[in-house]
């Protein structure tokens, strides 16, 4: 079954960014994938710097690159920072990202399957977030799909559990899980 890692680059409780990324990923579900929920609270990290890859791989770190290596595709809830992407996000990627023993850089994301969204309160809901995290993703080698979604005024869209109510919104952000487990299954190694 083809694999999809769901996660969010904040780890703010009632993240937005998270909900989102949620609904993604029923959309995945629907379309088949077994998705893997990943909160990144558990898995805190240094920033990185390459004295510290030097002296020792983080064991969050390692642990994260064999979850993303494991799976077949991502859903990112992509919050925006002053228009770019967070350093939890970035730092996220640029430790799995990293040689580890016997493991070639970026094998954990080459050919890897990408789905984004994000969701803000303003009216552009994070869009100029996502196209810093679409050009990061590119240069590692991993395949974004076209089909983006950015929510704005998301606070109106949601219901006080996090659950998207806003239909149109949900029918966008599930078409975005969905065209990931559909691209990720075709593209999918076998085992």
């Amino acid at each position: 079954m083809t694999k999809i890692l769901m996660f969010a680059g904040s780890t703010r409780q009632g993240s937005w960014n998270r909900r989102v990324a949620e609904a993604a990923a029923q959309g995945a579900e629907a379309a088949g994938a077994e998705v893997t929920r990943l909160d990144l609270t558990q898995y805190p990290l240094p920033i990185f710097d390459e004295d510290l890859e030097t002296r020792g791989f983080p064991d969050n770190a390692a642990e994260l690159k064999r979850i993303f290596k494991d799976h077949d595709g991502l859903l990112i809830g992509c919050p925006e920072y002053n228009s770019s992407i967070t350093p939890l996000l970035k730092n996220v990627i640029d430790w799995v990202s990293r040689p580890t023993g016997d493991a070639a850089p970026l094998e954990a994301f080459d050919g890897k399957v990408a789905g984004l969204v994000a969701a803000s309160s303003g009216g552009l809901g994070g869009l100029r977030g996502l196209f810093h995290v679409r050009d990061i993703l590119q240069n590692i080698r991993v395949i974004v799909m076209p089909k983006m979604a950015a929510v704005g005024k998301v606070h109106e869209k949601c219901d006080d559990t996090g659950a998207v109510t806003d239909a149109s919104t949900r029918d966008q952000l599930h078409g975005v899980g969905a065209e990931v487990a559909h691209a990720a299954t075709q593209l999918r190694r076998p085992a």
